[in-house]
């Protein structure tokens, strides 16, 4: 027998749609791919306009880097699952860091109480960095620092520790996400206003091909568009608009799309709609070399490649009938693999009741392997290229961002369109009606409006030692007791005079500043506040 949700669905076929709203027919035929060209529209992988893969072999070559998000207490807790996770088979780290970090702030900051070490590692200082990577050979694996307002200062202290450690800079991997658009937009993590943030991102891309040149100097993120309730169309659009603005604003300041595009990567969220999700990349590669080539004809065919890493979705999980969080896990990270993405994070099944607990991680992982090496889905590239229905819903997914972009266009560009909520707006309706849809019962969710019960079984869960905090503080108050305070005065004066330059001209360089404060141990609070004291302070207009 039916639930009352599960007969209203039935009885409403019309309701029959992706998460976008995109209606979905009964079945596809070659009559839904009116001018359809497959040597036009999928090409060859490895060849533009790789809507197939950016890579010949695909998978075959190399399988996606499997990089679980880790990131809790101190900087020993977080190291020490940094090696149980490579012990088990990581092939890359990706770090969280705690809120009073994310948004600029040290741990003994008023109004980190209560924050530090919850939803990330805290981070105060390279005394910090240099215990959180201590043993880890960095030359060897690559890092994700998923840090955006303070992500100069953060990642300066990277540098840092592994100079002291005597690995050189352009031996190092990884990425920063440094992605300040959609902070403003979606995660509100911010440190200065939207314009002066721009620059702190571009001034990163001259530092990175200069200096690190195996860094992705930003991850452009849609992830956290779509954990805010954005639709997948939304997520694509918004996210693709980012990265072309940060392409724009590093051409102004005179950097060559030939050497910083190619060291630019994305970020993607996989929800639930199976093969949305799948357009939605390999609409994701083709939108972004035909708008490279369009706009800037760059020689360098890796400016047009769309690299990009991508996480379950945390939004969709339920804290009811957790272990169904398993399955909607492996399908979404299936779609992941399908699409083609070159990183892969699997959320775990107790996300949403605490961090991680390491058996729920590993299963996490064994998820990513057992599509890898049992599934067969990685043994031929691009396997469902063809499919009438994913070829229309990818088509549909280029048309919706048309519409987007011409929007966007008539504001200016991305950074009016924020500075207008514009993004924030459409993603907060889009998060409306998508919860109406649900109370209504025409989107199921298992375990919420349909197939219910009483009782939940008990899941072991992560607890953050209240302890962590009051270590955290005194290391800080110690690191400050220790340092050269001439050595640190001086770092702090040169940062706020690079700020300071850097507000009248573009070419300003603020990074080898943050490096001489990350050497003298100067805190991340520290060098917010000298920031703060030059560009301002961002204030949220509350545009809903």
């Amino acid at each position: 027998m039916y639930e009352p949700a599960v007969r209203r669905r039935a009885e409403r076929r019309e309701r029959f749609t992706t998460l976008s709203g995109e209606p979905v027919a009964p079945l596809y035929t070659a009559d839904d791919l009116a001018g359809f060209d497959a040597a036009r529209d999928l090409g060859q992988p490895g060849e533009h306009p790789y809507t197939r893969g950016i890579h010949p072999t695909m998978y075959r070559g190399r399988l996606w880097t499997m990089r679980q998000f880790a990131g809790f207490g101190s900087a020993e807790d977080t190291n020490a699952r940094f090696r149980y996770l490579l012990k088990h088979g990581v092939t890359g780290l990706s770090t969280a860091f705690d809120m009073p970090t994310l948004m600029g702030r040290d741990a003994d900051d008023p109004l980190s109480r209560g924050e530090v070490g919850r939803e990330g590692v805290a981070v105060s200082s390279l005394a910090d960095m240099e215990v959180l990577f201590d043993g880890i050979p960095v030359d060897e694996v690559t890092t994700s620092m998923t840090i955006n307002g303070p992500a100069s200062i953060v990642w300066a202290m990277y540098l840092a520790a592994a100079e002291k450690r005597g690995y050189p800079l352009a031996a190092l991997g990884g990425t920063i996400q440094n992605d300040a658009l959609k902070e403003y937009i979606a995660q509100r993590e911010w440190i200065v206003p939207e314009r002066a943030a721009m620059d702190l991102v571009v001034d990163t891309f001259r530092f990175g091909v200069r200096e690190v040149p195996r860094w992705n100097t930003i991850s452009v993120s849609g992830y956290h568009i779509r954990e805010a309730g954005a639709t997948a169309l939304q997520e694509l659009a918004f996210t693709l608009i980012d990265g072309l603005e940060y392409v724009k604003w590093g051409v102004a300041a005179g950097l060559d799309p030939n050497e910083f595009v190619p060291r630019m990567s994305f970020f993607f969220d996989v929800h639930n709609d199976f093969f949305e999700e799948i357009a939605k990349f390999r609409a994701a590669r083709r939108i972004w070399a035909r708008e490279m080539e369009r706009r800037y004809h760059p020689t360098n065919p890796r400016a047009l490649q769309l690299r990009t890493h991508a996480q379950t979705a945390g939004v969709s999980l339920t804290a009811q009938q957790p272990y169904n969080n398993v399955v909607r896990v492996a399908l979404q990270a299936l779609a992941a693999v399908l699409g083609g993405t070159q990183s892969l994070h699997t959320n775990s099944l107790d996300e949403t009741y605490a961090l991680p607990t390491e058996e729920a991680v590993t299963l996490a992982l064994r998820t990513q392997q057992i599509i890898a090496h049992e599934s067969g889905v990685a043994d031929t590239v691009d396997p469902l290229g063809g499919s009438y229905y994913l070829e229309h819903l990818t088509r549909r997914m280029e048309e919706g961002f048309e519409r987007y972009l011409r929007e966007i266009e008539s504001f200016g560009g991305m950074v009016e369109a924020v500075e207008r909520g514009y993004p924030q707006r459409e993603i907060t309706e889009s998060s409306f009606r998508f919860s109406e849809q649900v109370e209504r019962g025409e989107k199921l969710v298992v375990g919420i409006n349909a197939y219910a019960s009483e009782e939940e079984p008990p899941i072991p869960t992560l607890r953050i030692d209240p302890e962590v905090e009051r270590k955290q503080v005194a290391r800080l108050v110690e690191t400050r007791r220790r340092r050269d305070a001439g050595r640190w005065r001086e770092a702090i004066a040169r940062l706020r005079e690079a700020a300071a330059r850097a507000k009248t001209d573009r070419r300003a360089e603020l990074m080898p500043a943050f490096l001489d404060c990350a050497r003298a141990y100067a805190s991340v609070g520290e060098q917010v506040a000298a920031l703060k004291e030059v560009f301002g302070v961002y204030r949220d207009p509350g545009y809903f």
